[in-house]
């Protein structure tokens, strides 16, 4: 399904409302340059899992463990690993067995580990807005604005 929005609010509604369509163990994998909005969506996943804490980007740890809300989220961020074997190095087994949704920023770096995700393809058409494509189980549900 493809969308457009046009704020980092709209960005994150969209993420809310994928987020109302996941079950425990699903893994969203996020494609897109820097500066697309990735972590802007997570907000929107984390807001959709009644996570009660701010969501900021895991840049330098990895991941961020959401555990407040509804189930909990763990959101990865990949940049700096080189492959999916290094992804099971620091227990990718164990985030997806703990019943929570594992959101995870440069996905291609891992392309492996996450085959059967929810893809979720953001990419800057201008300032503020943005196309997003979600493909993959969880993708045929109504995320309209």
């Amino acid at each position: 399904m493809r969308f457009e929005t046009h704020s980092p609010e709209e960005t994150e509604a969209l993420g809310q409302r994928l987020a109302e369509q996941l079950k425990p163990g699903d893994v969203v994998a996020y494609f897109g340059d820097l500066g697309a909005g990735k972590t802007a969506f997570t907000r929107g996943l984390a807001r959709g899992l009644d996570v009660r804490e701010p969501v900021t980007s895991p840049t330098y740890t990895i991941v961020n463990e959401y555990l407040s809300g509804s189930m909990p989220l763990f959101h990865f961020d990949m940049y700096r690993l080189g492959s999916a074997e290094e992804v099971f190095d620091i227990g990718w087994e164990d985030y997806l067995s703990r019943g929570g949704v594992c959101a995870v920023e440069w996905s291609e770096n891992v392309a492996d580990a996450v085959e059967d995700a929810v893809r979720v393809s953001i990419r800057r058409t201008g300032d503020r807005d943005r196309e997003i494509i979600i493909e993959g189980e969880g993708s045929h549900a109504d995320l309209s604005l």
